[in-house]
């Protein structure tokens, strides 16, 4: 039609837009939802889009930090303010309070990933916590692009790949019965790059850990991993200091740091623009157990 104007809507708002539909959907269908914030990037952005979604009122929804007790300092730093900008309520489920109970048992490798499971659920049964929001994306890893925007959990906290309800037209089922509940990604078909372009143009802050600084590394499988309280040096590994960053964020004994110069967020998306290596299979150690070592967790009901 002559004089008519074509709207676009750009890929970063459209991506928006459907996350912001998404979590408004879930405070419409279900009734005690939960945030899972860990003060990692993707968390960060799943809190822009509450604050957005909600608007102008308060995020209805508490937030909930699986804490492993082997956190990077400045993460737990940032976590604490942020909630406190906000004025949210923060529920942390810890692992240090459930070895101590007898409710997990030290892992002997250190690192405390996959009992994090058993204490989340335990947590979301004292809270009765019926949705939780997470972080997860599709590109990260192989078992996470299984997984529908609404995955449903039965009552014992475990994920079935086989049993996935369609998600047709946008059109998500959040039914469940009592002590069953439904896991939800808004960020499902966001990229890392997606997330870091995010980040630029909403202006947010972000952990120091994000972009590059010096650290004191060992190499350890073709991985550099930071020394500190939760990971020593073994016999023949030298500590040597390194310029470092941080693409992902979890438990300090088993998360790496790559090799970078990438100190502000314009030149970490040049970095991650030329990169062929997600970021869970760049720094994660515990993703390497197995080629199916996160879809494992998850049918146990990790995030």
């Amino acid at each position: 039609m002559s004089g008519a104007q074509t709207y676009r809507v750009s890929h970063l708002a459209a991506l928006e837009a459907e996350s912001i539909f998404i979590m408004r959907e879930v405070v419409a269908e279900l009734e005690r939802p939960v945030l899972l914030f860990s003060g990692g990037k993707d968390s960060i952005v799943m809190l822009r889009l509450a604050e957005k979604a909600f608007a102008p009122g308060r995020i209805p929804f508490p937030v909930m930090h699986v804490d492993t007790g082997h956190n990077f300092p400045e993460v737990i730093a940032y976590r604490d303010t942020r909630v406190s900008d906000l004025a949210l309520h923060l529920v942390v489920a810890s692992v240090p309070e459930a070895l101590e109970a007898g409710l997990v048992r030290e892992p002997a490798d250190g690192s405390r990933n996959r009992i994090q499971t058993p204490v989340l659920l335990a947590a979301v049964e004292k809270y009765r916590f019926d949705a939780l929001f997470g972080g997860a994306r599709r590109d990260e890893e192989k078992a996470r692009a299984k997984e529908r925007v609404f995955s449903f959990r039965d009552d014992f906290g475990q994920w079935d790949p086989k049993n996935q309800r369609p998600e047709l037209w946008s059109l998500y089922n959040g039914r469940h019965h009592p002590g069953e509940s439904i896991r939800v990604f808004p960020l499902s078909n966001w990229t890392e790059l997606d997330v870091w372009h995010y980040i630029a143009s909403e202006g947010l802050a972000l952990p120091e850990i994000y972009y590059a600084h010096e650290r004191e590394v060992i190499e350890r499988d073709g991985m550099l991993y930071a020394v500190n309280e939760f990971l020593a040096a073994r016999a023949g590994e030298t500590p040597f200091v390194e310029t470092v960053r941080y693409r992902t964020v979890g438990d300090a004994s088993c998360t790496a740091a790559v090799r970078s110069v990438a100190d502000t967020v314009e030149k970490v998306i040049e970095e991650v623009a030329a990169t062929r290596i997600t970021e869970r299979g760049a720094t994660r150690g515990d993703d390497r157990v197995s080629e199916a070592a996160m879809e494992d967790r998850k049918r146990e009901g990790y995030f």
